[in-house]
């Protein structure tokens, strides 16, 4: 039995050990990307402030701040319209973070399937 491997090293072949090397290196920057992005928080705010919602560059929801006297609870459209407001504010947020995902691991994705117009397959998919 021949090793499937011969002859993929030397002259205008493929050198394993370096290509093994460069898929650890970027392994190891898109794990600290992640990291970092995880450790980032980003804000969503609408109605000038009324609702904030406070999501980490990975898309995680950490928070969500309502100023007191904007909204009466006893009301059940305004209950309604506190939902639909704290639903704006974390599609803002969301879009931070994707934005932020983009600009983080983009530069890592190299040829592995950017869109048109330098989009990134690093979306958070939710």
């Amino acid at each position: 039995m021949t090793n499937p491997l011969e002859g993929l090293g030397g002259e205008g072949g493929f050198d394993l050990n370096a290509i093994m090397q460069q898929a650890q290196a970027l392994q190891s920057q898109i794990v600290d990307a992640q990291e970092k992005l995880a450790e980032t928080i980003v804000d969503g705010t609408v109605a000038g402030g009324a609702v904030t919602v406070k999501l980490t560059g990975t898309g995680e929801l950490v928070g969500v701040e309502i100023k007191q006297g904007e909204f009466d609870g006893s009301s059940p459209d305004d209950l309604e319209d506190l939902g639909a407001v704290i639903v704006a504010a974390y599609r803002d947020a969301k879009s931070k973070a994707d934005d932020l995902a983009g600009e983080a691991m983009g530069p890592l994705a190299g040829g592995l399937g950017g869109g048109p117009g330098g989009e990134t397959p690093f979306k958070l998919g939710f």
